[in-house]
């Protein structure tokens, strides 16, 4: 690809397609005007594409239906590029039931699409420059199916658009992805619009560099400069770098200079913060303009030809603005569809003792687990730090799966927890099956943008057109000396997040079959092993081991299990309680009630969303008496939180308080192990809190 433009080296577009790109441009136009005209009614926040119009056609109107595009919010042009109709649009502009994105759930131009017609357009958050993680897994999808021969059709050679403005390329994640794209070789071209606005910050208060001087430094990037609001220039570019890509299969950026002729949105109003020099400046760019002068002088298209089409466009735009008025909204009784997409597994299948098994450790039911997984499932791939061939995870959990599949289908990343996670939500879009490991619980926070925004909210927002199948693995837990950033417990702020399902075994069947479980759900799903059950290293977690199941073991998520029983003949005299708890908990619990033989029983959650709370109560009611133990520090957690669920919804049956017991409110586990054990709950802890209790 060209660095520089010669006008020379274009080939003439056709009249035809002129006149069309022509005519987008002046449903962008009306559509603009029409909002702004009636905004008591077009009240919900939204951005135009005003000025930007000509470099998103051109992007749009030469993708394929194969192909897959991530348009940011101002992209409205690029959306009727592909081909969606004006009306479509105003149906999510008014958040209306028969909006075909969202149903009526998210912002406008925040496209969510699968068929056969148009490109498919995965769903993708409002935050600024977090689609390019997702954009880039999505390529890193394809890339896998092209090289494992998976892909259904060998002769097309989808690509993806990632569209962003200039200024989200300031997120340090744009630059995780942009490095991901160059060392793996991706199909992907970078689309930026840069109108030099951030809101009210000019592209000189807020960098030093543009995307394209910015992404000279990521070696193996090629780059392209145009002006945008020139459609043929624009056009002639965009051709070029889908013809590079699809023929190369590696990643361009195109960046394209564009005015901001609208407001920043609805919401923050042009003349609030631009001087009219500016707005001047900007509209002497008007892509509409320019290509209305070129149809009169340089094609000879009558100029009252373009009337007409003028007049008849505003038209179709008010009668479809009407239309969309009148639409319905959504039904309040769907309110709650689409949380998750729904899974196959729902019932316990296989043998979890088979005769004559071998008996494992935790770490290597996970690890068995995953080998059946990948034998039988071609589309899976296993990356994260560290998991490749030369070491095979900081725990030896993905120990000789690089060597048995390949470093294509195993392999190790850089440090980078947010494109760890974030991808998953494109690679999972294109049809593999990614699993992920971050290394620590205590790293997952540079990740958490990724889950929030784009993965837990995808099913919900795309009314599930696109539930991400994420297996995200993470070690979690303290013992031995860890220190303050390899032992933290995380669930209670995982569980916050909305969309995502976590489970959290104790022992190695639990691991094998709730992991297969994790993998064949259609969601997003996070395993939390505790590092002190993976070798039963730590006195009094033999119970973690146990014989392998076989391999069709699977266990539902959101089933709970009595790993402990009490006594039929104290249950009848009022002699016992119910520890419910899940992870190290479960050993703690069932250590201490040896000192209470025939008192205790231990209800196991191994699943923290979704939650058995019929089980729970069930549990409550037999018993009357409830200790909820978790590792974590108590104050504000999840233990607490299903503490007081039970005392609401079990206070006429309660014969003694809820207890909850934790670690101790510290910020961070600290390294020395005596402070270590004065900070985490233990047997002997557990034990008197069941004495006291039992006492009631």
């Amino acid at each position: 690809m060209q660095k520089t433009i010669d006008v020379e080296d274009f080939k003439p577009l056709s009249t035809k397609l002129l006149l069309q790109a022509y005519g987008y441009m002046l449903q962008v136009r009306y559509m603009a005007i029409t909002y702004d005209e009636h905004r008591n009614i077009a009240q919900y926040v939204h951005s135009t594409s005003r000025g930007h119009e000509a470099i998103q056609l051109a992007a749009a109107m030469q993708l394929k239906k194969y192909d897959y595009a991530y348009p940011y919010y101002r992209d409205e042009a690029m959306l009727l590029g592909m081909g969606f109709t004006p009306y479509q649009l105003m149906l999510q502009l008014l958040a209306k039931k028969d909006d075909i994105f969202s149903g009526g759930r998210s912002y406008y131009n925040h496209a969510s699409y699968k068929g056969e017609d148009f490109p498919d357009i995965p769903h993708q958050s409002s935050a600024t420059g977090m689609q390019a993680i997702p954009a880039t897994g999505a390529a890193q999808g394809i890339a896998f199916l092209e090289q494992q021969k998976l892909n259904k059709n060998q002769n097309q050679k989808p690509l993806v658009l990632c569209s962003l403005g200039d200024g989200s390329v300031t997120e340090g994640e744009v630059a995780e992805a942009f490095q991901f794209a160059v060392l793996k070789k991706l199909p992907i071209v970078y689309l930026i619009q840069d109108n030099d606005w951030g809101i009210s910050a000019t592209g000189a208060e807020t960098r030093t560099m543009d995307a394209y001087e910015y992404v000279e430094g990521f070696k193996g990037m090629n780059r392209v400069r145009v002006d945008g609001s020139d459609f043929e220039k624009s056009y002639e570019i965009m051709r070029n770098a889908y013809e590079y890509v699809r023929q190369e299969r590696q990643p361009i950026l195109v960046w394209a200079k564009v005015p901001l002729l609208g407001h920043h949105t609805s919401g923050v109003r042009k003349e609030w913060y631009r001087s009219q020099e500016d707005l001047d400046e900007h509209a002497f760019f008007d892509p509409i303009i320019k290509l209305q002068k070129y149809l009169v002088r340089e094609v000879g298209v009558k100029e009252e030809k373009l009337q007409e089409l003028e007049t008849k466009i505003e038209g179709e735009i008010k009668a479809d603005f009407e239309k969309a008025i009148n639409a319905p909204d959504p039904d309040i009784e769907d309110l709650l569809k689409y949380e998750f997409a729904p899974t196959p597994i729902t019932e316990e299948q296989g043998v979890r003792c088979p005769e004559g098994g071998k008996t494992v450790v935790m770490v290597d039911a996970a690890l068995f687990a995953v080998e059946e997984i990948m034998r039988k499932h071609p589309e899976s791939l296993l990356y994260g730090q560290d998991v490749g061939g030369r070491l095979g995870g900081v725990f030896r959990e993905a120990a000789t799966l690089a060597q048995k599949f390949g470093d294509e289908r195993v392999f190790n990343t850089a440090i980078q927890e947010a494109y760890i996670i974030g991808s998953t939500a494109g690679v999972s879009a294109v049809g593999c099956k990614p699993m992920v490991e971050i290394q620590f619980a205590d790293y997952i926070w540079p990740g958490i943008n990724q889950l929030a925004t784009e993965l837990a909210k995808s099913c919900y927002l795309s009314c599930g057109k696109y539930p991400i199948q994420s297996l995200i693995r993470v070690p979690i837990g303290a013992y031995g000396g860890g220190g303050p950033y390899h032992s933290g417990s995380v669930e209670t702020s995982l569980l916050a997040i909305k969309g995502i399902k976590i489970v959290y075994p104790s022992n190695a069947a639990d691991m094998k079959g709730l992991l297969k479980a994790a993998f064949y759900d259609p969601n997003p799903v996070i395993m939390l092993e505790h590092k002190g059950l993976y070798w039963s290293k730590v006195p009094g977690t033999d119970f973690a081991k146990m014989v392998e199941p076989d391999e069709d073991y699977i266990v539902p998520l959101g089933k709970a299990n009595v790993v402990l029983t009490a006594d039929p003949e104290q249950l009848e005299m009022g002699n016992t309680l119910v520890v419910i708890t899940y992870g190290m908990g479960v050993h703690w619990a069932m250590n201490a009630a040896k000192k209470y033989e025939g008192c205790v029983e231990v209800l196991d959650l191994r699943t923290l969303n979704p939650l058995d709370e019929e089980a729970i109560f069930e549990a409550v009611l037999r018993h009357g008496k409830v200790m909820v133990l978790t590792e974590e520090t108590l104050r504000n957690s999840f233990a607490e939180s299903i503490a007081g669920r039970i005392s609401q919804r079990c206070f006429q049956i309660l014969d003694a308080p809820v207890c909850a017991i934790g670690a101790e409110n510290c910020p961070a586990v600290p390294m020395n192990k005596k402070l270590e054990a004065a900070m985490l709950p233990n047997a002997d802890k557990v034990a008197e809190a069941i004495e006291e209790i039992l006492a009631y």
